[in-house]
């Protein structure tokens, strides 16, 4: 089988696309024949190795997990003797390290049956996405029906998800991305979409319920004037120093007023919000949004296209028939 990994930090020149063994499922995994995977803005940072990377994954001078891929799409081809939810055939969903592969193994509770209507390259776009969306704006954003929700960084792989999980619950969505994406943001439902080059929402006299900031930086003293008097407002990524905001300031800020300002931190892979994203897809009500698709082949040049910051939702890559080795 063939399979990406990296040996040192650095750009996407350094992947590189080897012939190993299968790997061999634990007893609470399955084993996997990965159809498709996306890539993450993780992969870019595990792989680009910045402080923060360098002092979780290993060394500083060399990675320790020399894999990458998160999300995965594909069919369980073994199961672990402790398995019990699913056997072999099944196609599935979710989490599994090392999936910018042919196969790869993953936890039983990190996947989901993958909904019949649903193709495996929009399956694979799902997981680390879809989840940081529901679970920033439901855990905690504590997103009601008929609240006014603004999403900042709508045209990005979170973005996309958030704005159609906010429809789902039947909220007012305002959409803030780039002029180019306006229509995108249209077409996922936004109500409204604001052109962030030519207007600053958190300066136009509109106040919102929930405010989810996935991408760009404004200060939090910015978000907090845009926010009503019981707000709430949840950070997903963003500049460095928009994060680092949300994370030390906005708990001080919390204890003034009604606002509540925090960080959410990494997205938590949970069965049960796998589940609902999936009957999420099954039902229509969120569709992702695939910017482009890549060979396992060429998924340095997938990982190049993300971190450059040019995708318009999802990147995936597929394992194609001509990418194979058994």
């Amino acid at each position: 089988m063939k399979k990406v990994v990296y040996t040192k930090y650095g750009s996407p020149d350094v992947i590189e696309l080897i012939e190993t063994e299968k790997p061999l499922p634990k007893d609470n995994q399955v084993l996997l024949k990965v159809h498709a995977a996306s890539v993450n803005m993780l992969d870019w940072y595990h792989l680009t190795g910045p402080p923060v990377i360098r002092l979780t994954n290993g060394t500083l001078s060399k990675p320790k997990e020399t894999s990458l891929g998160l999300d995965v799409a594909g069919q369980v081809e073994a199961v672990g003797d402790r398995v019990t939810q699913l056997q072999p055939g099944d196609e599935v969903f979710g989490i599994a390290k090392g999936s910018f592969a042919d196969y790869a193994c993953a936890d039983e509770h990190e996947l989901v049956q993958k909904p019949a209507n649903v193709s495996f390259e929009a399956a694979a776009a799902t997981p680390v996405a879809a989840l940081t969306a529901l679970q920033g704006l439901h855990n905690k954003g504590r997103i009601q029906p008929g609240q006014k929700v603004l999403i900042n960084g709508a045209s990005g792989g979170v973005g996309t998800f958030a704005v159609q999980i906010a429809k789902s619950f039947e909220t007012i969505v305002t959409a803030v991305c780039s002029t180019q994406n306006l229509d995108i943001a249209r077409s996922m439902g936004a109500n409204y979409a604001i052109d962030y080059t030519r207007e600053d929402f958190t300066t136009n006299g509109r106040q919102f319920d929930l405010i989810f900031a996935v991408n760009g930086y404004h200060s939090i003293f910015d978000y907090r004037r845009a926010l009503s008097p019981t707000g709430i407002y949840v950070s997903a990524g963003g500049k460095l120093a928009q994060i680092i905001q949300a994370a030390l300031v906005g708990p001080i800020l919390s204890k003034v007023g009604r606002q509540q300002l925090s960080f959410m931190g990494i997205a938590q892979v949970k069965q049960k919000d796998l589940s609902i994203i999936g009957e999420l897809l099954e039902s229509g009500k969120i569709i992702p949004v695939i910017d482009r698709c890549y060979p396992l082949r060429a998924t340095s040049h997938a990982l190049q296209y993300l971190g450059a910051g040019h995708a318009k939702g999802k990147v995936i890559i597929t394992m194609r028939p001509d990418d194979n080795s058994s």
